[in-house]
């Protein structure tokens, strides 16, 4: 491998966009090599900003440069399994975001494909490259807290996604729920044995006539005993709102939001404080170059990836699980649902 990795982006939407000015300017071991998207206007825009020359409308002819070693898949979600696929067969690493599919067929076939080709799979978890939620992990591996007893995570949306996306998202738990499920087994280092889900639709008439819930809880049994408590609601008043704790029998870690400016005002109307960041672009930022810095490592270095594809089946597992629970008003074991 040369000492300059040179990756392809496919998608240039608002995720694309935020891998590929990381890619371009704050990443000096990676090399922006081609921008490809459906939408060419969209892409030719973002490689005039970021001094991209290969731009293209089909993502098989960025897939098909010699000189790339790697693709980012920022595509919709119904594209990622033949993308990835087809990545696979040309021999190049593969990051693609969450999900790999709505359902465990189309995760295995991607993962299968990856397997046979003997390339690299990292998939976008990006919260676990949170100082905060990699410090809590941190805390649990080194038996510092003890045995892990609870693990609650609250995850609140500062307004809700437009219907449409709603609609081809897979619903709260696959769309959304998925990262909390994904930090629940990353910050307890466990694997979860059942899920039980209770959810209302309460924040718009619009969201309730979707057939999907936006305000949820999730409890999750570990194998071990422990529990997790997830709490998730398409809109909050004040801002992104992003905290986990971890207790065990030794301590806690308590992950707080982040804020723009950490100062507080006491005086004699009360405390005050600056809200949390607006949305995730900005509370997960370093998060963002973090995950692809780890990418470029694991090519340059022949490491496994740091979030891999059997990391994305569990989360799905779970997050089809709280769905089932959901519609059926009873725990689901994880197994009922794992074998597909």
């Amino acid at each position: 491998m040369g000492e300059l990795i040179r990756l392809a982006l496919l998608g240039a939407g608002r995720i694309g966009r935020v891998h590929a000015v990381n890619l371009a300017r704050h990443l000096p071991g990676a090399v922006l090599d081609c921008i490809a998207d459906v939408d060419l206007a969209a892409a030719q825009r973002l490689a005039a900003e970021l001094g991209v020359a290969c731009v293209c409308a089909d993502p098989l002819e960025a897939l098909s440069r010699p000189e790339v070693d790697g693709v980012v898949i920022c595509t919709s979600t119904d594209t990622h399994v033949p993308l990835v696929v087809a990545a696979a067969e040309r021999g190049k690493h593969v990051f693609c975001e969450k999900p790999l599919a709505l359902d465990l067929r189309g995760t295995d076939e991607a993962l299968a494909a990856v397997a046979r080709a003997g390339v690299k799979l990292q998939v976008g978890f990006n919260r676990r490259f949170d100082s905060g939620f990699a410090r809590a992990r941190e805390l649990v591996r080194s038996g510092q807290l003890g045995r892990v007893r609870l693990v609650r995570i609250t995850s609140r949306d500062p307004q809700p996604p437009p219907l449409h996306y709603v609609l081809a998202s897979g619903g709260i738990f696959r769309d959304m729920t998925i990262h909390d499920f994904d930090m629940a087994r990353f910050v307890a280092g466990q694997e979860v044995e059942s899920v039980f889900a209770s959810g209302a639709s309460l924040v718009s008439q619009e969201l309730a006539q979707s057939g999907d819930v936006d305000t949820a809880v999730v409890l999750l049994r570990f194998e071990s005993g422990a529990m997790a408590v997830i709490d998730n609601c398409r809109h909050a008043a004040y801002g992104y709102d992003q905290r986990l704790e971890v207790f065990g029998d030794k301590g806690a870690v308590v992950v707080d939001n982040a804020r723009s400016n950490p100062a507080s005002l006491w005086d004699e109307a009360g405390l005050h404080q600056d809200r949390p960041p607006f949305f995730f672009l900005e509370r997960y930022a370093q998060a963002y170059r973090d995950e692809m810095e780890a990418f470029v490592r694991c090519i340059r270095h022949d490491e496994r990836p740091p979030v891999t594809g059997a990391d994305a089946r569990a989360a799905l597992v779970l997050a089809l699980a709280a769905a089932r629970s959901l519609q059926e008003e009873r725990p689901v074991r994880v197994a009922e649902v794992a074998m597909g």
